[in-house]
């Protein structure tokens, strides 16, 4: 036994080291996109990030951080962290996998031979190493995110169980169980996901507790485990911050005292009655005592209290009620709680509290007020707030409304208002009117759910912002009419059926949200260009022709950019019929076996179907989500080991035990070697500097001088700006101003405070105007004009005191009709403002004033605000900021921000990089879009390119999306700078984007980077060749996709039409640019005449074939 020790914990120390050699030589130098600039910012400075935060993942990314030689090392040495967590996992799964086989190989330590060891150290290494290559994992391994940090979490537990399952019936082995409470809590810190594991958890117990278990006893104790995560989930997680509400309510507003105090006697309390409960259990002087201290600690914990107001009171007595009458009712020893299971449960609370307790962290440091501080959680109501995760909304999830219900509508003095539920209040910090005024607590708001008129069971199709999107996947909706009654006006209201609602449930959600991740990472991966549903992007695939073409279409013409694809990785299904290898021979292997198949299931299951369950994804997700099931994958990759002990099973009968073992083993590990085969180059990051450089781009395209303000609004032009200045310290004069949270009040809060070297933005509101329920949405009404001037015209002097000079004037507006409403009427009296413009100030700014004003600044800015129906509060504050910086602070609008935030400003903007400058001039009629003196210069001399010039780097979808955005400005600037007569020095920018954005690695692209007016400016330059070489590279690959198109079945060919038409479409127009080239022939040289037209004559033939072959494949001919 003690040899099986030894060669395992060495075995399972070398699938650690091959994992972390792998991760560590692939993490991304610095940080990536979406959320991990972020996270890398809140572990370096222990900011708070997003919620529900993730408290103890900052600390140890902390205490990773010191090992950076510099601020510009700290993003890699967090990947770093994450690399070593996810090795970590590897090392526990690894030790999870030869725990389970060795319990079904060899039960008994007697009968281990070499054959078994073996049989279970090849199980425990092929499954290890199959996780560690497979696609997800690797991915979430490499980058400064909690995924990574929550699998270790998950892997730990599991194997904690296990080792309890070892020595359960040992005087001592409760202490593996309050170990896996406090990791328990300590994982709340990271990520929610860790409570998933409790399903399996509960049924290891159970097993080992009941040896003569069976499936009712099975399902009680699934139930109990239910029981369990809602408890954690909904009980100690929500409870606590609930009841010490609660105190910090009487305290505060009852008692008077200062903020927090409540809170502050709350934890003593609660830890007194913790270690009194504790004691007692321990002590067992008095079952009555120990009975009353139990319950007292379950009621503090908020754990019964469910719901909110005074019928949460009401279920929590309720509850703890039967709970005391089962706890003082006389029954038999068996039926009754033993001291020991009292004190065990009593110390796992005890030590999840302790775990849960890094939350802390995220009040402190939002009382500090940090520069990054979301949704500002600094006391008890908004930490609450912040778990809740409140600021997403919510979603049905067993009963509730259609994308097609109407609000349910109810009679209120002879009229119809919505029916609407009344929640939760909200309580915040009331604005204090005087210094000496005593802190308190005041409702700002209710919680509110409207009811729907129409509702279903299990809604899967909810969201009316994506009907259309419903459609599509379902190919059509046909639903049924329901009646509807509207204010006494009947109407019919067409909604899904219950079977269609099912059907987007299996089609959408399980199948494209979840098995296709699961097939990615077993079976095979199409790309790793995110699709939609769509033939050609992100399917999965096999490897085996005949059945990749069944799914997904004719491989054999696939274009050359999606067969190149780094993201193109076949497995041949291997891992997945090693993985069902190692499930049936699981399943079949007796009654230890079945028993086991279940604990690895409920893993499976519940961290993976469970969550799509709980998620209720509706389509158009912004990213791919695979990262949420790794924990099924995990569990998948158990299975995958114990295909290992299934093949030698079956071979041991043809061949002998020990050839039998050697040979399994090395058929095994074909499985994951051929995986890393494929996988390894669409994970290598190393060498890729791509989001935080892109990040200084955006902050360096912006002026040097004046503190400038940039308008964001998504993650990856919000979260690369932050790591820069918080963490590498560029650029901490400018203001990174996200649009999406400027709706809050603690956002601009924050605004409003002084930020490293950006001064408060110039917004003068006092908090109790923009705090929350105040100003929220102010409406337009355009039909108060007539009024208005007819009351300048009638008694001049009382208007001009009443709304100033200029009623129309931004500033006037905002302070009369908006922060001042008159006459109780707070709207906007126009579509269309104007602001007075200071000339001297907007020549000192910097901005370029356009040649066709002939420096003749007009007297008046005018801002029109048609089609708009309301103003809101982040609309407001962007206006209140324009009304005030008088030019002097430079604004403006990140390129990626979509036009339905630019409040109507876009006929304002002049372009100077990844970022619109805001003018006071109206540059689309002007004709000056570009400030190309200043775009070239940050485009050739500022511009930084994260290194995606170097041969084999790797670039997902997200970083070549963002490098087409750079090529893009490369040839509008190039195209301006052809316009007004630079022509020297327009090649150079096009050469320079050549040379930084190789097409090696940035393939050219007709939509995405505008490659064919990069040609067209290379024509007007007279360089025809480097024109022909992207024209030849842009037909090509519209000739290869029309051509896939056509070889597709007339049902993949309807669903591919607009997309075979857009190709058509695009090679045509590149026809029209060697066209182009053609007419300009006298002027090259006899030999590349010769070339260019032999190239537009094969493109145009191409076209006419391809053209006309299109027309018979859709009836047309």
């Amino acid at each position: 036994m003690k040899q099986y020790k030894l060669v395992n914990n060495l075995v399972g120390w070398i699938a650690f080291v091959v994992a972390a050699i792998t991760y560590c030589s692939t993490v991304e130098s610095t940080a990536s996109f979406w959320d991990c600039p972020e996270f890398i910012t809140t572990g370096y400075k222990l900011e708070v990030g997003h919620p529900p935060g993730a408290p103890f993942f900052m600390l140890v990314a902390n205490l990773f951080s010191q090992f950076a030689s510099d601020p510009t090392q700290v993003g890699y040495w967090v990947n770093i962290m994450n690399a070593l967590m996810s090795a970590g996992c590897i090392l526990f799964l690894f030790w999870s996998i030869t725990h389970l086989v060795k319990k079904l190989v060899c039960p008994n330590d007697e009968q281990m031979n070499l054959s078994k060891l073996i049989t279970i150290m090849g199980s425990g290494l092929v499954g290890a190493l199959a996780y560690t290559w497979s696609d997800t994992f690797w991915f979430s391994a490499v980058e400064g995110e909690v995924y990574a940090f929550s699998s270790l979490f998950t892997a730990v537990v599991f194997w904690l169980i296990l080792k309890w399952e070892n020595v359960a019936n040992e005087p001592r082995s409760d202490r593996w169980l309050i170990l896996i409470a406090y990791l328990t809590g300590l994982s709340i810190g990271v990520h929610l996901l860790n409570l998933l594991c409790i399903p399996a958890i509960v049924l290891v117990y159970y097993y080992k507790k009941n040896p003569n278990a069976d499936l009712k006893g099975s399902l009680l104790a699934l139930a109990g485990s239910g029981v369990l995560v809602a408890a954690v989930l909904y009980g100690i997680v929500p409870g606590v911050v609930k009841v010490g509400g609660w105190f910090e309510l009487l305290f505060v507003n009852s008692f008077g005292m200062p903020f927090n105090t409540g809170v502050i006697v709350y934890i003593i309390l609660l830890a007194a009655v913790i270690i009194w409960g504790v004691y007692e259990s321990y002590t067992e002087r008095s079952r009555k005592m120990m009975n009353i201290s139990f319950l007292t600690t379950i009621a503090m914990l908020g754990i019964p209290f469910y719901g909110h107001g005074f019928g949460s009171i009401v279920i929590g007595l309720i509850v703890l009620g039967a709970l005391g009458a089962y706890l003082f009712a006389k029954l038999d020893a068996k039926w009754q709680i033993s001291a020991r299971t009292m004190n065990t449960a009593l110390l796992c609370m005890m030590m999840i509290m302790v775990g849960y307790s890094s939350y802390a962290l995220i009040v402190i440091r939002s009382a500090a007020n940090t520069p990054m501080d979301q949704n500002s959680p600094e006391d008890i109501f908004t930490l609450g707030e912040y778990l809740g995760r409140e600021q997403y909304g919510t979603r049905p999830l067993f009963y509730g409304q259609t994308y097609a219900s109407k609000p349910a509508l109810k009679e209120v003095d002879g009229g119809c208002v919505y029916d609407v539920v009344e929640g939760a209040p909200v309580y915040q910090r009331k604005e204090k009117a005087s210094a000496d005024e005593k802190d308190s607590y005041e409702v700002v708001r209710h919680k509110q759910e409207y009811k729907y008129a129409q509702n279903m069971l299990f809604p899967r199709m909810y969201s009316e912002m994506h009907t259309q999107a419903y459609e599509d996947w379902l190919g059509g909706i046909e639903g049924r009419t329901v009646p509807y009654d509207q204010c006494g006006e009947m109407l019919m209201v067409k909604i899904p059926t219950q079977w269609e609602n099912i059907k987007y449930f299996f089609t959408y959600q399980v199948n494209f949200m979840y098995w296709r991740y699961f097939m990615w990472n077993f079976a095979g991966r199409q790309n790793d260009i995110q699709g939609n549903g769509e033939i050609e992007h992100g399917n999965w695939i096999t490897g085996i022709p005949a059945v990749d073409n069944f799914l997904v279409g004719n491989q054999e013409f696939l274009p050359s950019d999606l067969k190149n694809n780094k993201g193109h990785n076949v497995f041949f299904c291997l891992p997945l019929i090693l993985g069902m290898i190692g499930l049936f021979w699981q399943a079949y292997k007796g009654e230890k076996g079945i028993q086991q198949f279940w604990v690895v299931f409920f893993l499976f299951f519940m961290t993976g179907l469970a969550i799509v369950l709980y998620l209720n994804q509706t389509p158009l997700q912004p990213r791919e989500r695979d990262y949420a099931y790794a924990g099924s994958f995990y569990a998948f990759a158990i299975w995958i080991g114990m295909g290992v002990a299934g093949m030698a099973s079956w071979l041991e009968k043809k061949i002998g035990e020990k050839p039998a073992a050697i040979l399994a083993t090395i058929l095994g590990l074909f499985v994951p070697v051929q995986m890393v085969s494929q996988t390894w180059d669409d994970h290598d990051r190393s060498g890729r500097y791509v989001a935080s450089e892109f990040g200084q781009n955006y902050l360096n395209t912006l002026s040097e001088e004046g503190n400038p303000i940039i308008f964001t609004n998504g993650d990856n032009d919000t979260f690369p700006l932050w790591y820069n200045q918080e963490v590498e310290g560029n650029r901490t004069d400018v203001r990174v101003c996200n649009l999406s949270y400027l709706q809050t009040d603690w956002y601009i809060d924050q605004m409003k405070r002084d930020s490293y070297d950006s001064p408060a933005v110039p917004i003068e509101w006092s908090r109790l105007e923009y705090v929350q329920g105040h100003n929220e949405a102010v409406a337009i009404r355009p039909e108060m004009m007539k009024a208005i001037t007819d009351f300048y015209k009638q008694n001049p002097e009382e208007a001009v005191k009443e709304f100033g000079e200029n009623p129309y004037e931004l500033k006037n507006i905002l302070r009369h009709w908006v922060r001042e409403p008159k006459l109780g009427q707070q709207v906007i009296p126009t579509d269309s403002v104007v602001i007075k413009l200071d000339k001297e100030a907007i020549k000192r700014s910097g901005m370029m004033i356009p040649d066709s004003l002939h420096g003749d600044i007009p007297e008046y800015m005018s801002i029109s605000l048609k089609n708009k129906r309301m103003l809101y509060k982040s609309e407001l504050m962007m206006l209140e900021m324009l009304a005030n910086a008088n030019w002097e602070r430079p604004m403006y609008m990140a390129i990626t921000v979509g036009s339905e935030n630019h409040l109507n400003l876009g006929d304002n903007f002049m372009q100077e990089g990844l970022a619109y400058r805001i003018t006071p001039f109206n540059t689309t009629k002007l004709n000056a879009r570009i400030d190309s003196e200043k775009m070239y210069d940050n485009l050739m001399h500022k511009f930084k390119f994260g290194g995606i010039d170097k041969d084999g780097i790797y670039l997902d979808e997200t970083v070549l999306r963002m490098s087409q955005t750079h090529r893009r400005m490369f040839v509008q600037v190039a195209s301006q700078l052809i316009k007004e007569g630079k022509n020297e020095k327009a090649l150079k920018a096009l050469d320079y984007a050549q040379q930084v954005i190789p097409s090696k690695n940035v393939a050219h692209d007709y939509i995405m980077s505008s490659s064919k007016e990069m040609a067209d400016d290379y024509i007007a330059l007279g360089e025809y060749a480097k024109a022909e070489s992207i024209l030849d590279e842009l037909a090509n690959k519209a000739v290869e996709y029309i051509t896939w198109y056509m070889s597709l079945d007339d049902e993949r060919l309807a669903l591919s039409y607009e997309n075979c038409v857009r190709n058509l479409y695009i090679l045509d127009e590149i026809n029209k640019s060697f066209d182009k080239i053609a007419s300009k022939a006298q002027d090259m040289p006899e030999s590349e005449m010769k070339v260019s037209t032999d190239m537009a004559n094969h493109y145009a033939q191409k076209f006419e074939e391809l053209y006309d072959m299109f027309n018979v494949r859709i009836g047309r001919k």
